[in-house]
């Protein structure tokens, strides 16, 4: 956890070694959590161990213990679409990982921030994405960032270089390397990614996908360390 230069009395918590090396986040929606199961397991022989499990999917609470039971160490599970200080709490009471709002709420925030856990306040305009950089998010979640692009990171790098940014919101397979090109710490991807595996798709498909996007990120990586 960093100490935050301007606020000398909090800190920033980390992004998780997990994230760190493989940049990517699943969200997750489905009719009840408790198909989530077979979809993470899909998820992770691709190689994507960030999971979202967003709160506006039913039966969060109940499944989230049982999926850490499940899964173990061997990925991380968060919460999203968390909106309220009292949803934080409950998440973090529950262990989450890692939590994902899409507002920039300073409540939130400071509960994560004071837990040093990892949290990522959506926001799109300059001045949301740098509340949220200064209450100490570990990034800032751009929302929708469909709406406006990669090239939006290297300018919003002009005023805050230092600001970490994760994209999410109609953020497509193709789009992953122009992402991390353009600094994102890691990309978020939804239904892209997911397809149509909550509607009986195949799920080996669906790891083929995750495995295709970590390729493109792990390459897209390897040409920007060695331009360096």
């Amino acid at each position: 956890m960093q100490r935050l230069d301007d606020q000398g009395t909090f800190f920033r918590p980390a992004p998780s070694a997990i994230l760190d090396t493989t940049r990517v986040v699943a969200v997750l929606r489905a009719a009840h959590a408790s198909n989530y199961a077979p979809v993470i397991e899909a998820l992770q022989r691709g190689g994507v161990l960030s999971i979202e499990l967003t709160l506006s999917t039913p039966g969060v609470w109940d499944e989230l213990p049982l999926l850490q039971e499940r899964f173990g160490d061997a990925l991380e599970i968060g919460v999203g679409t968390v909106t309220a200080a009292a949803e934080a709490e409950i998440a973090l009471d529950l262990g989450a990982a890692y939590l994902v709002t899409p507002v920039t709420d300073p409540d939130v925030i400071t509960a994560c921030v004071r837990r040093d856990v990892p949290v990522y306040p959506g926001g799109l305009t300059p001045t949301e994405l740098h509340t949220g950089w200064k209450l100490g998010a570990t990034a800032v979640k751009v929302f929708p960032a469909s709406t406006v692009g990669p090239g939006y990171v290297s300018q919003l790098r002009g005023p805050f270089p230092d600001i970490q940014v994760i994209p999410s919101g109609g953020v497509n397979i193709e789009d992953v390397p122009g992402w991390i090109r353009a600094g994102a710490l890691a990309v978020s991807l939804g239904g892209p990614l997911l397809g149509d595996a909550f509607k009986g798709g195949d799920l080996h498909e669906l790891t083929s996908r995750a495995r295709l996007v970590r390729e493109l990120v792990d390459k897209t990586a390897d040409e920007l360390g060695a331009s360096q």
